[in-house]
This record gives C-alpha cells, structure tokens and sequence, in this order.
C-alpha cells in the first residue's frame, strides 16, 4: 500500500508541476525515480519531523500540492501543534502519508504503534482522515487528493495487504461504500478491518445471520447521511478499526447515533482498549491479542443479537 501510494505521488508530479514530495529519513532508493527526473521537488530531510510540517506549509502558501511521508506517530503525535497551527489553521494543501497506522510496527513497540492517530487527526479543523483498506484502494484515492482543499492525513497500511476492495468500486472522498446488504447488522468497517468483516460475513451467513458491510475509507468528513440510512435499517451496528475505541471511527459512528436516534439502536465497538498494548510480535498477531479480529467481530455479532433475541421474548410474553 505504502509502494502504491509513493508511486502514484511520483505519477501525479510528472503530469502537475505544483506537487512537491518530501520525506523525513526514509530508507535509501525511496522514489529515485523522483529524485532524479525532479530534483527541484524532492526533498529528503532529517529526523526533525515539525520543521518538515512548517516547510511543507510555507510550500503550500505559495501554490504548491505538497506530499509528506514519513512514519504515523512522527507525523501524529509529534507534530500536534504544527498539524493545527501550520496545516489546519491556514487550510494548507498539504498530504500527509503516515506509514504503519495502526499496529504495523508491533516489533518496535508503543513509540511506533499509530493506534490513537485518528483521534488525534480528527480534532484538527479543516483536516481530511483517509484510511484506505488496500493498494487498489489507495490507487483510486491518490488521483483525487491533487485538487482537494486543505490538508489531508492519509493512514497507509503495512504493504502487500490482502486485496479486499471490488475491483470495480468507486472512490470519492468523504463517501462510504456499501460492500453487502444484509438484514440483520451493519457492520462499519475502514482500513484493513475491510477484510475481517468479509470474513465474518461468510462465518454468520452459516449461522442464518445476514450482515450488511459499509466500508468508510474516509473517516473525516464522514459520510453522515449514508451512514443514516443504513443505520436506520438495522437494530444492530457494531464497527470495527485498528484503533483505539476512544475517537476513531466507533466514536464517530456513536456520535451520530447518539444525536440522530433516541432509541431502539443496539451499538458495539470492536478496537484496542485506551491503554498501551503489550508486548511485541507481527501486526496480526498483536491485533488478536487485543481482540480486533474476526473471531471477536463474530463474537460481538452473536452476542448482542442474543440479548436481543432474549429481550424480545421476554417483552412479548413468551
């Protein structure tokens, strides 16, 4: 996913002048195709990651579509004050791609771990949230980033990620796709969690339970009057993100429950709990041991439809 999202930026600078590419102390080779066709708009700076968010937006301000990768946390958590200041408060067309969101890096342990990075994104006004599922993903959104006003935080996966996107899918920023239909739940899915709910819907259609999937690749601006209606159709909505629970997509989604329903909406969140995972190992395997996995989505699933199913017979008297 990292591969394509670079690959298209160096596409894109070929056809538009205005794009400049910076890294923060990527590895050796990174799009050497771009540096040496245009050295003028490839810079590779050092580890000093808020310099790199004011340069990018001092670029911004005059004309120029300006392109930051360097890892999550960096672009995240270190670059708070700058993201607002710098970015949000002057609307800067500046695209930041953040590599391994989410629990990519779980053999360096909490410093590199991104699991709180759409949180922290999303309270910066005027910022865009893109969390593509997988690389044919990422290669529709790229095209679509050049014109969009204001900054745009981009979340990019480990790379070589299952292909779980329809090959045929349409990507508009700010607009959720609907994967299945189902009657029974909607489960809201972005990034690669795509995938699991995929899964899931194999396992439970088994089992006589039908979900819809809605994929939201763009968790800011949020497609709210989609998610509405498929909201309305179902009683039950749980939503799953390598992320934590507080301030992602779940806290989203809740949001918009809290304020748009008064009643008759079961709601779950499948996510890491707000505290610092422990331990090392593979992304997956660390995604399991927080419970952000098929096997728990299909738990969640059943359980709450058990309760109600129980409610529902106690209330009708049988």
């Amino acid at each position: 996913m990292r591969k394509t999202a670079l690959d298209m930026v160096y596409q894109l600078a070929k056809k538009d002048e205005r794009i400049i590419f910076i890294g923060s102390d990527l590895g050796v080779g990174t799009l050497k195709e771009f540096k040496k066709e245009m050295p003028e708009r490839f810079l590779m700076e050092g580890v000093s990651e808020q310099n790199i968010i004011g340069i990018a937006t001092g670029f911004a301000l005059e004309g120029k579509i300006v392109y930051v990768n360097t890892i999550a946390t960096f672009l995240t958590r270190r670059c708070f004050e700058q993201n607002v200041l710098d970015l949000g408060l002057h609307n800067a067309n500046v695209r930041l791609i953040g590599n391994g969101g989410g629990v990519v890096y779980a053999p360096l342990g909490p410093t590199h771990l991104a699991i709180e990075d759409i949180a922290i994104m999303r309270t910066i006004p005027n910022m865009s949230i893109i969390v593509p599922a997988d690389a044919n993903e990422m290669m529709r959104v790229m095209p679509q980033t050049v014109n969009h006003k204001g900054p745009i935080y981009i979340r990019v996966a480990k790379g070589n990620d299952p292909i779980v996107t329809p090959y045929d899918e349409k990507f508009h920023i700010g607009k959720a796709n609907l994967i299945h239909e189902g009657k029974d739940v909607l489960v809201i899915t972005t990034g690669i969690t795509l995938g699991m709910a995929k899964e899931a819907l194999e396992i439970l259609k088994e089992e006589g339970i039908e979900i819809s999937i809605l994929h939201v690749p763009t968790i800011k601006p949020l497609d709210e009057d989609f998610l509405i209606e498929m909201i309305k159709k179902v009683s039950l909505v749980v939503t799953i993100e390598e992320h934590i629970i507080i301030g992602g997509l779940g806290s989203a989604v809740a949001e918009i429950i809290a304020e748009r329903f008064s009643s008759g909406k079961k709601f779950a969140r499948v996510g890491f709990p707000n505290r610092f995972p422990e331990g090392y190992g593979s992304q997956l395997d660390m995604m399991a041991r927080e419970n952000v996995s098929t096997k728990n989505l299909v738990s969640v699933i059943k359980q709450k439809l058990l309760k109600e199913e129980k409610f529902n017979t106690t209330n009708m008297g049988v």
